[in-house]
């Protein structure tokens, strides 16, 4: 196993709109995949400005970053960067124009709404996704 030598933090979203909660297919690790969107932070910007970035560079969205919601606290390596520990922090979103949704990054495959009752932690294929769908299912209860 390589020597972690890089941190990568990363930085999403849980947009909840009409009790329907976005997701995106997206490819990963050369799998197409179901996750929350967001992505990576870059040197010079903070977590909410990733955000920020992330929703209007990938989605023509422009986002309102409201409140933390998870931070992951246990280690995870990247599969993509062996030598990376991956950090990822979530945030709760909200979105007063959804007209101008549009996919413009080209790694992206669907939008997709699903909604809150429907969730299921069998489906999310990210370990980290996977504790944060746990926890706002918990939440709603």
């Amino acid at each position: 196993m390589e020597e972690i030598r890089r941190m990568n933090v990363r930085v999403y979203a849980l947009l909840i709109h009409e009790e329907k909660l976005l997701f995106l297919k997206e490819m990963y690790a050369g799998n197409q995949l179901l996750k929350l969107p967001g992505g990576g932070l870059e040197l010079g910007e903070g977590t909410k400005q990733t955000l920020e970035r992330e929703f209007m560079e990938e989605l023509n969205l422009k986002v309102i970053v409201k409140e933390h919601f998870y931070t992951q606290d246990f280690f995870l390596r990247s599969r993509l960067t062996p030598d990376s520990q991956l950090l990822s922090i979530y945030y709760k979103v909200e979105c007063e124009d959804l007209s101008t949704l549009k996919i413009i990054d080209e790694g992206i495959a669907e939008i997709l709404w699903i909604p809150l009752e429907e969730l299921n932690v069998e489906k999310i294929p990210l370990p980290v996704d996977k504790v944060v769908i746990e926890m706002l299912m918990k939440n709603r209860d």
